[in-house]
């Protein structure tokens, strides 16, 4: 039986990790200083907790670490402080070059580092997710037999270390910028009355995030992971380089929701928001 190691089950994390689990594998995870909602989530998810981080570590031949950008780097350094030589699969929605000072980082231990992203919603019975790897050839094959007949869909890329990370951002670009516009575009209209009228517009293409108004408050409630994910994404199209500005001030403009974290708001509240600045707000 694999052993598998998850840093640390979130909605995401905690959805792929059960699917291992229910491969065959035994998936571990270390409550120390999580919360009460994570401790929930890791038992819907039938993970197995362990007494610290050091014990996860000697016990896993696969860690997945699956957590806010914002954080990614921070846990791969508290990793790298115990011995690890199992593979160590980075699944965050970092840049390529944030994903090589980890790979950098994890290496030193004599870990093996894949690189990998999820796209899609946290997989269940009725939803996928694809898993992305690339990496070290000799690894992706052990990773994605891990979720071999699961709701986790693996799709491993040549050309090493950095490729799915870049895969994930260069789809983060779009989906969740054109979100950003959209409540943008409602916050304005509503200004002068004429949202119904855009919603009008919107719904002729039916392909367009502004006929979703529904979505809004779901983005407000997210942007304290999502900003940071805009950054990365900015880091990655300077590292090519293409101008950052449209994700950065994607960022900029999520930071009007801060202190709205995981929060319900109507959507007339998630707009108003975006009249109000904070005094975290990035310049």
């Amino acid at each position: 039986m694999t052993v598998v190691g998850v840093l640390h089950p979130g909605s995401m994390g905690a959805a792929v990790a059960a699917q291992a689990r229910l491969n065959g594998a035994e998936v571990l995870w270390c409550p120390t200083g999580r919360s009460l909602a994570t401790a929930e989530r890791a038992q819907r998810s039938e993970l197995t907790a362990v007494g610290s981080l050091g014990e996860l570590t000697e016990r896993a031949d696969v860690i997945l670490s699956i957590c806010p950008p914002a954080y990614a780097e921070d846990v791969a350094v508290e990793v790298s402080a115990h011995p690890f030589t199992g593979i160590y699969v980075d699944g965050n929605a970092i840049s390529p070059a944030s994903m090589a000072r980890i790979s950098t980082t994890m290496g030193r231990t004599g870990a093996t580092v894949v690189d990998s992203s999820v796209i899609g919603s946290p997989p269940s019975d009725s939803k996928s997710a694809r898993l992305y790897l690339s990496g070290p050839a000799d690894a992706l094959t052990p990773v994605a037999s891990l979720f071999a007949g699961t709701a986790v869909q693996a799709h491993t890329l040549p050309g090493g270390i950095g490729r799915a990370s870049a895969l994930k951002l260069s789809y983060s670009s779009y989906q969740k910028a054109s979100r950003i516009l959209a409540a943008v575009s409602y916050a304005l209209a509503e200004d002068y009355g004429v949202e119904e009228e855009l919603l009008d517009i919107a719904q002729g293409r039916t392909t367009s995030y502004l006929a979703e108004t529904a979505y809004i408050p779901k983005v407000a409630a997210r942007a304290w992971r999502w900003g940071p994910e805009m950054l990365e994404v900015a880091a990655a199209l300077r590292e090519v380089g293409l101008p950052a500005d449209l994700a950065e001030a994607s960022a900029v403009v999520m930071s009007r929701w801060d202190g709205h974290r995981d929060s319900s708001m109507s959507i007339s509240d998630a707009l108003e928001q975006l009249h109000h600045g904070t005094d975290d707000e990035p310049h």
